[in-house]
């Protein structure tokens, strides 16, 4: 266990990150998923943000052949971000975003759950530390597949308004990509929004201006709504 760990750290910090990725998910799942949970810990971002790519990759394509397996990797993740699991959750939420944005099987039954966390009324995640997780995974999962993730529309609200411009944002990217009528006023209102935010993207970080992505999720038309390379700082 302690020699698999090790190569998969090595393969985590390999350049270009695709073809670490690539000698990962040759690897069995069952034999993957258990290192990469330790790496969701990671206390330097850029692993924890190549182990959640990881973490998606392999338990998406672990689904095609093992969902039932894959379905417990899902409620191990789920248990990570209860209060009764006695730990912390890092990279939780993230990597069932990720996983949900790349298997549209897992997402018809976890997307839900992880819109719960953003619900008053289910299993809010009352942890401040763990809600811009949350809110980056259902920003993932609204921008491969928006259908399965729309519940969350009315309820990003109240973090398109929150002081904190790393929640702010992250609720701005999510909202963007779910193209709701509803939520058109709210990012209205952020479009002149000076403040800016570190975004990881495909496990590469990229600085985005929130007005930019507010502009982007309202109704102006293509030659007026920057793409996401236009929000590039």
């Amino acid at each position: 266990m302690k020699a698999l760990k090790a190569r998969i750290a090595r393969l985590l910090e390999k350049e270009p990150f695709e073809t670490g990725l690539s000698r990962i998910l040759a690897l069995p799942p069952r034999r993957a998923v258990n290192p990469l949970f330790s790496f969701l810990y990671s206390i330097r971002e850029p692993q924890r943000w190549r182990a959640v790519t990881a973490m998606g990759a392999v338990v998406a394509a672990q689904a095609e052949s093992d969902m039932e397996g894959a379905r417990v990797v899902m409620r191990r993740l789920m248990w990570n971000l209860n209060d009764e699991s006695g730990g912390i959750g890092w990279g939780s939420a993230e990597a069932m975003g990720e996983i949900c944005a790349r298997s549209p099987r897992l997402a018809a039954e976890f997307a839900k759950i992880l819109v719960s966390y953003v619900d008053p009324k289910g299993n809010f995640m009352e942890n401040s530390a763990l809600q811009p997780g949350v809110l980056w995974g259902i920003g993932r999962v609204a921008r491969m597949k928006p259908d399965q993730i729309r519940d969350a529309a009315p309820l990003l609200v109240s973090f398109l308004r929150h002081s904190d411009p790393v929640i702010r944002g992250l609720a701005a990217w999510a909202a963007s990509s779910l193209e709701d009528p509803h939520l058109i006023p709210h990012l209205s209102a952020l479009s002149k929004d000076p403040a800016s935010f570190t975004l990881f993207l495909e496990a590469r970080p990229v600085t985005i201006r929130i007005r930019d992505l507010a502009r982007r999720g309202t109704t102006a038309g293509p030659e007026e709504t920057p793409s996401i390379q236009d929000t590039l700082l």
